[in-house]
């Protein structure tokens, strides 16, 4: 608020344009994706009511402590990638960094717990071909595990230009497509751990 001349004269900050995070092709590619899993989880869950003594029994192999460790893994990843979005945002760089070196770390636990997971199931002579469940089990998990991977690695290249070149808004738009897809792949654990480890 400014005087001049007797009067009273308010200034005030342009109101920011709003905008989705990202561009808009990652969104589509993120809805594309979900769709496909939705589907994957529909032709499961339809062959699960074919057979379900088979599906419970086979279930019961699966380590639920190591599947909800996983979940506050990928959990707190993301919400370090919040963090990281938010710092990167108000300009404060090495703040906002570290946050994403966390995110970056906990992604790769989440791997190496499923590395210890899937070598559990294949030293005891459950593979791909045991039975249904197994299968989707492996698949699942097996193209979730790639997102994972793919995540990860988007997360070091966004890790490495912000070192680089710090804020710009092609870093902050390229960052913010990365964190959409690393919460896409939260999003689809959350959906995998209840519908392969917990349902009855």
């Amino acid at each position: 608020m400014t005087y001049a001349s007797g009067e009273i004269e308010v200034t005030r900050e342009d109101k920011k344009e709003k905008r989705i995070p990202g561009e808009s092709g990652i969104w589509v590619f993120v809805m594309g994706d979900m769709l496909i899993f939705a589907l994957f989880f529909f032709v499961y869950l339809y062959y699960r009511q074919t057979d379900l003594a088979l599906y419970q029994e086979s279930q019961q192999a699966l380590s639920k402590g190591m599947g909800l460790f996983n979940t506050v893994v990928l959990l707190s990843s993301s919400w370090c990638v919040a963090r990281f979005i938010h710092y990167l945002r108000i300009g404060a760089i090495k703040v906002s960094r570290r946050y994403l070196q966390v995110a970056i770390l906990l992604g790769l636990t989440f791997g190496i717990v499923k590395y210890f997971e899937y070598s559990a199931k294949l030293s005891n002579g459950i593979t791909l071909v045991t039975n249904d469940f197994f299968m989707y089990y492996y698949m699942l998990t097996g193209i979730h595990m790639l997102h994972v991977i793919l995540g990860v690695a988007g997360l070091l290249f966004i890790s490495h230009i912000t070192k680089n070149e710090g804020k710009t808004e092609k870093v902050l738009v390229m960052s913010e497509c990365a964190a959409v897809y690393w919460h896409m792949v939260d999003l689809l654990w959350i959906m995998l751990f209840p519908l392969l480890y917990l349902i009855a």
